[in-house]
């Protein structure tokens, strides 16, 4: 499993060489599909050899998805919770203009929570609070039809959609609808900063990547 982990590393340099070199579109997008793919559960593609998602997942008890372990800050619950808001937010607002799948699909009432936020700026007790509460299966569920969302949306990117920047009325939509608040805008203004190239790169593969080797490091505390 850590080849694969290590492997994912490096292609994700080629990845993001050959998105930025702008030259051949079609490879940059199935590379990204891929990548993407890896870092989600293997039910959620169904074609990748392996997934950083189940490696983590898998063989945890739920007291171990939900504990916080001392001198960490987060639990691999709210690992979850977090990537997958983060991509919701991107991908179906900034880069389709779409509504949240977070939204459409009810999601905050069948995860049990009642935060509409990404999980940003949040302190020890409302990470422990969310992390306590959150329903599981709901929670995996969840991530995986924000996941097949991110592969539509990629399947109908253009190449000059690629180089295109945020557009500013979506960043304002996010802030509208509370899914970053107020004392977490400094990400709003970094998304701001970004084409819909950057935001493939960062943060719907390598932000997911960094935070699931936080979490292995979770699993390996608590093993």
């Amino acid at each position: 499993m850590e080849a694969y982990r290590k492997a994912w590393n490096k292609r994700q340099t080629q990845f993001r060489d050959l998105l930025r070199s702008f030259t051949n579109h079609e490879a940059a997008m199935a590379m990204f599909r891929s990548q993407h793919a890896q870092l989600h559960s293997a039910e959620m593609s169904g074609t990748e050899p392996w997934s950083f998602e189940d490696w983590i997942c898998d063989g945890l008890s739920e007291a171990e998805f939900r504990q916080v372990p001392t001198g960490y800050e987060h639990s691999i619950a709210w690992i979850l919770w977090h990537v997958a808001r983060i991509e919701d937010v991107t991908m179906n607002m900034l880069v389709a203009g779409g509504a949240q799948e977070f939204t459409e699909g009810g999601w905050m009432e069948r995860m049990g929570v009642d935060l509409p936020h990404t999980g940003n700026a949040m302190d020890a007790a409302a990470v422990e609070a969310l992390s306590a509460a959150v329903d599981l299966s709901a929670l995996r569920a969840y991530r995986q039809a924000v996941g097949r969302r991110t592969q539509q949306i990629a399947s109908q990117l253009g190449p000059e959609a690629l180089k295109e920047k945020v557009v500013p009325e979506r960043l304002e939509q996010v802030r509208a609808e509370g899914a970053v608040v107020e004392a977490a805008s400094e990400v709003l203004d970094y998304w701001s900063t970004r084409d819909i190239a950057g935001l493939l790169l960062m943060p719907a593969t390598r932000h997911v990547f960094l935070h699931f080797n936080e979490a292995l490091r979770l699993k390996r505390k608590l093993a």
